[in-house]
């Protein structure tokens, strides 16, 4: 065969698929097959063991050799006729797929061709084949009667650029006369060129892993939900009956190898989609929300034990940000300063990171994973999602929600797990940027790893102590309906409770109105109508909430109300806790600075509102936000303008934003260098390019060589401030400076009229130490003396004369040194 390649020690410009980890043989295939397209080759089957090993090679594409030797026509002997036939040639390159632990790894064996790539793909024979759902039309066609001609004519009304002709009808025809439909894929040959969305079906049934018991939440890798290969798992519990919702598998870290390479594999493709694609498939995941909003209210109350009405608010408020989402490009725009130099304009461009990942707490199942994906695909980044092992219900119905949405296979994938995979995800150097909500422990540890590892930019909201301060003239029922929503709301598990009141002036006549409306709210499990504070997570934080109090109270504190031994009828094994309020607490109760986590407001008492003040700042450190409750505008702005924390609030409770701004925390409730939500948000998924161009046309002068033409701005008299010296001595046939001295640099200049015009001569100077000129064009010539240009003005020149620079009226300014 004769190698089309002009050196056969060249390799042609085909490159193999990158090597990864894949869920199935399938995906491994499909991957192989579609990077291979858009490198100009097609690759075939060459061996499989269905669930061991599969060899891919590369289909050559119809280059035969003829196989028919030669006959010597002298021999008188009978010569064995020879049948004459042809072969596919055979290429070097080969990549072998093998199944380990339970995932397809690919390995390239040899990545090499002895061809070069197809300049078109439909020159392949491939490329006629037909997709399995055009033989199933050829099948009811041709049973219907339709000739090839007709049936050809009806495929393509559906597929324009289908390329098979009559004669490949008749062949499908015949292998459907003997039964067989295991026809390869059409669409395996044709090279993807932009995102087409995710096609599959919505869901109008449960899907397989729903309907076992208790369910097993799979994994969502490249777009497929796919049961993890550790046998390990953890149990999903009711925390008002404790019955076992699902299992959370404990994934491997192969799976997370899938889902990051799943991701990067995704993300050219995603990132060069129109941003009002984006824009789309967000307004679609909207709808979608709002449409299944009970479905995920039902699953927070289930798991994470809210009260339906707080779930509700949670999704509605996750909504806002997917709503802030859908306006994605107008929070992505950059920045254009035109002529910012002479002929030079600057803009600078937001452009997305790659692959993103988020570690989400339980408590906010739906929306802190709403905070996170939505805003990053948007950008045009993927996404790796760690949803709570406690409460992941929500994040697998949004996940469903987000295929439906027609999101392309790979841009956002789920993975479960604990330690090992927060470890992993850490650890990762395809992962560009980590977003965490959780504890205080844990954030400093994420993000001491993941900066000590691979430098990732990580943003960690962690936990807090909010703040109240509450002055004699505040409305009283208007505060004591916020002290006690933002107190108890939620069960207290929230990163914007108000954990401690302190009252100005004064708390005996607020606290037991304060007890009197804790005691009215009903107690009850999430799930049920009418309650007002469902059950803690779990044993565990209910019996450390309960150590708590009764450090405070053994440190000299005075309990107002205690809702330790709550009891609750029909769920008598629920983890819930009671309204707790106590009294007296001083600054030097130390565990009374510690994050409670639960339905517990601790009261303090201030003489002035300096004195509150004061004590807010002193304990700022873990302080997402503070609220002052007044009638006095004088004294809201005096707290607005002294109070330290980064969140501040009038007459209202401490809440989360909206997405339009940032949620600012203050010190060590966060980690990071950009807040969550709204611009910062957008900031944090994406990087900035700035780009500077210039566009200048060339102009030539009567007679002469065109000038050359220099890369550097020009300040606004046409004064270069390049670095490069260039001289043309006219009619002397070859290149020298004006004074025979290059100095090492390219010295080209252009005599009209037996005066050297200097391009860029800068820090240059000739021989009797008189420097240079810049551009004289613009310098009157002749006379005893030297024009200088502006750039020689910075070296004295050696004998005592100062650089001059023109000006209008054919003058001159001297620059004296």
């Amino acid at each position: 065969m004769e190698n089309t390649c002009t050196d056969p020690n060249e390799t042609p410009d085909m490159l193999p698929p990158p090597p990864g980890s894949f869920i199935d043989r399938e995906e491994l295939i499909q991957h192989v097959g579609e990077f291979a397209l858009s490198q100009g080759y097609v690759v075939t089957i060459k061996q499989s063991k269905k669930d061991k090993v599969v060899v891919l090679g590369c289909d050559r594409g119809g280059v035969y050799r003829n196989r028919r030797k030669p006959v010597d026509e002298t021999s008188c002997g009978h010569s064995r006729k020879r049948k004459m036939g042809s072969r596919l040639t055979n290429c070097p390159f080969e990549l072998v797929g093998k199944k380990e632990d339970g995932l397809w790894v690919l390995t390239v064996k040899d990545g090499s061709h002895n061809h070069e790539a197809l300049k078109d793909i439909s020159e392949h024979p491939s490329a006629r084949r037909f997709s399995e759902k055009e033989v199933v039309l050829i099948k009811e066609m041709t049973d219907a009667g339709l000739k090839p001609r007709q049936i050809l004519k009806r495929l393509r009304q559906t597929n324009p650029d289908l390329l098979s002709t009559p004669k490949h009808v008749y062949n499908v025809k015949a292998k459907l006369r003997h039964g067989n439909l295991n026809v390869r894929r059409f669409k395996t040959a044709r090279p993807c060129t932009s995102v087409e969305g995710n096609t599959q079906p919505a869901m109008t049934t449960q899907p397989s892993w729903r309907k076992r018991y208790p369910p097993r939440n799979p994994n969502l890798i490249g777009g497929r939900f796919v049961d993890s290969q550790s046998s390990a798992s953890v149990d999903v519990l009711n925390p008002a009956t404790q019955q076992v919702v699902s299992q959370v598998p404990l994934s491997t870290g192969e799976e997370l190898k899938a889902a990051v390479f799943a991701a990067k594999r995704a993300f050219p493709l995603w990132r060069h989609t129109p941003v009002t694609t984006r824009q789309r498939i967000m307004f679609k995941l909207q709808e979608l929300i709002w449409r299944d909003i009970d479905k995920l209210a039902f699953a927070i109350a289930t798991e994470q034990g809210k009260t339906l009405k707080d779930a509700y608010s949670e999704v509605q408020r996750g909504l806002e940000i997917v709503e802030c989402a859908c306006g994605g490009a107008a929070l992505q725009t950059g920045e254009f300063v035109s002529n910012m130099s002479n002929g030079i304009d600057t803009f600078s461009i937001r452009e997305p990171l790659g692959v993103c990942a988020g570690i989400c707490p339980f408590t906010f199942p739906a929306m802190i994973p709403l905070w996170m994906f939505p805003v990053a695909i948007a950008c045009g980044n993927t996404y790796i999602l760690k949803p709570s092992e406690k409460a992941p219900g929500a994040c697998m119905i949004l996940a469903e929600l987000v295929l439906e949405a027609g999101l392309p296979n790979g841009v956002l994938n789920i993975i479960h797990g604990t330690n090992d995979i927060v470890n992993a995800i850490c650890d990762d150097a395809d992962i560009e940027v980590v977003s965490f909500v959780g504890s205080d422990a844990a954030q400093l540890y994420m993000h001491g790893r993941s900066l000590a590892n691979n430098s990732k930019c990580v943003k960690a909201n962690a936990g807090a102590k909010n703040f109240a301060i509450v002055m004699p003239d505040a409305n009283v029922e208007a505060t004591l309906n916020a002290l006690v929503a933002a107190g108890f709301g939620a069960a207290g598990q929230r990163c914007t409770t108000i954990n401690i009141v302190v009252f100005v002036g004064g708390s005996n006549s607020w606290e037991d109105k304060l007890a009197e409306r804790a005691k009215a709210l009903k107690v009850n499990a999430g799930t049920e109508p009418g309650a007002a504070l469902g059950p803690v997570i779990s044993k565990q934080v209910r019996e450390r909430i309960s150590k708590l109090i009764q450090a405070i109270v053994d440190s000299g504190a005075r309990l107002v109300l205690d809702g330790r031994q709550i009891a609750v009828s029909k769920y008598e094994s629920g983890n819930f806790f009671g309204p707790t309020i106590l009294s007296d607490v001083t600054e030097d109760i130390e565990c009374a600075k510690e994050e409670i986590l639960g339905p517990v407001l601790l009261c303090m008492q201030a003489n002035s509102i300096d004195e509150a003040i004061n004590l807010v700042n002193q304990n700022k450190k873990y302080c997402n936000g503070t609220s002052i409750f007044t009638a006095s505008g004088t004294l809201a702005r005096k707290f607005q303008i002294e109070i330290e924390t980064r969140q501040v609030c009038i007459n209202a409770a401490v809440p989360a934003p909206l997405p339009l701004f940032s949620l600012t925390c203050s010190e060590l409730s966060f980690a990071g260098d950009i807040n969550a939500n709204g611009k910062a948000g957008v900031q944090f998924y994406t990087q900035i390019k700035t780009v500077t161009q210039q566009w200048k046309e060339f102009s030539s002068s009567e007679g002469g060589l065109p000038f050359l033409t220099s890369n550097y701005p020009q300040s606004d008299d046409g004064l270069s401030q390049g670095l490069q010296a260039f001289q043309y001595q006219s009619g002397a046939g070859d290149y020298q400076s004006g004074d025979g001295v290059t100095e090492g640099l390219q010295s080209i200049d252009y005599q009209s009229v037996g005066e050297p015009l200097a391009l860029h001569s800068r820090d240059f100077s000739n021989g009797d130490g008189v420097h240079l000129a810049l551009h004289p064009k613009d310098f009157p010539g002749g006379g005893d003396g030297e024009s200088l240009g502006e750039h020689s003005g910075d070296i004295p020149s050696g004998n005592g004369i100062s650089p001059t620079i023109p000006i209008s009226d054919g003058s001159h300014w001297t620059l004296n040194f």
